[in-house]
């Protein structure tokens, strides 16, 4: 399953895992969120609503180009470098094409998030 952010007049396509964080996500769109930039690794975003994280793993090793609920914040995590091991990091996808892009959204960008038909 695939989700699509949408940026301007850029896009970024994800593929999803199948867990249910995974899911729940995909249950809450469309979305509208802010992107900002969170101690030059990733760009973050709040989420309207908490994402379901029963039966996933407590932690996961966060690299360049992967999509992680950070249950802690309830926020989604997009990582532009490679973080490594963290606790309360849920893995929801990975970027299909160059994590490096996602080094360019400005904080405060404002992204549509959709399911790819």
């Amino acid at each position: 399953m695939q989700i699509q952010f949408t940026l301007d007049d850029a896009s970024l396509t994800v593929t999803l895992g199948d867990g249910p964080a995974a899911l729940d996500l995909v249950a809450q769109l469309p979305l509208t969120l802010t992107m900002r930039d969170f101690h030059g690794i990733e760009k973050v975003a709040d989420l309207p609503v908490r994402l379901d994280i029963a039966g996933e793993p407590p932690r996961t090793d966060a690299n360049a180009g992967d999509l992680t609920y950070c249950a802690p914040w309830g926020n989604l995590a997009f990582f532009y470098r490679d973080l490594g091991y963290a606790a309360g990091l849920v893995s929801l996808g990975t970027v299909d094409g160059e994590a490096a892009v996602l080094e360019g959204i400005a904080d405060g960008a404002t992204v549509t998030v959709t399911l790819v038909a």
